[in-house]
């Protein structure tokens, strides 16, 4: 890992359902980076597509996968390290997030589609129903070699994700967390 290391910037990624806010929120929690949603950042537009089963496209994306970068960019300006929950799909897409701040490393969490679907058939109040994740699978193009990141399997507990992001991160835990 390389270059300005004045704040540090991770996303965590993966499909709808794989745990990213959760396990980002942890990460936030344990280290005193600053937590955002990625799903916040979705104009009306997006959402009612979204609501009604419709896969976004590439150029929904684009002016919303901007306003990410330009967040943790603003961020960085400001000194404050972030940890972002976002999809973070495809190559292209983690291609603009890097556009923000100098680095971002990614946390890819990754596993059973059969997991994945339960567990988006449990959760409640989300916007993204789980006719929509074969889309997203479909979508997802995993890290490249010459990406900053690596992959955790998302059946761990939300400890052992939060505690393995955190330590292959290499990340202080913020005195007041533990």
């Amino acid at each position: 890992m390389t270059g300005d290391r004045s704040t540090r910037h991770v996303v965590v990624m993966g499909v709808s359902g794989a745990g990213k806010t959760t396990v980002a929120r942890g990460v936030a929690a344990l280290t005193g980076l600053t937590f955002a949603e990625a799903d916040e950042f979705h104009s009306a537009e997006n959402v009612a597509r979204m609501r009604a089963g419709v896969p976004l496209d590439d150029a929904a994306r684009w002016p919303w996968l901007r306003s990410l970068a330009d967040w943790m960019a603003a961020r960085h300006r400001e000194g404050v390290s972030t940890v972002l929950a976002c999809s973070a799909l495809r190559r292209a897409y983690r291609d603009v997030l890097r556009q923000g701040p100098p680095e971002v490393d990614f946390v890819h969490l990754a596993g059973p589609t059969e997991v994945i679907r339960e567990r988006l058939t449990l959760r409640s109040g989300h916007y993204m129903p789980p006719s929509l994740l074969d889309s997203q699978t479909a979508t997802l193009e995993p890290l490249h070699p010459d990406e900053q990141g690596f992959v955790l399997d998302l059946r761990g507990t939300t400890d052992e994700l939060v505690t393995a992001a955190v330590v292959r991160l290499g990340l202080p835990v913020s005195p007041s967390r533990t």
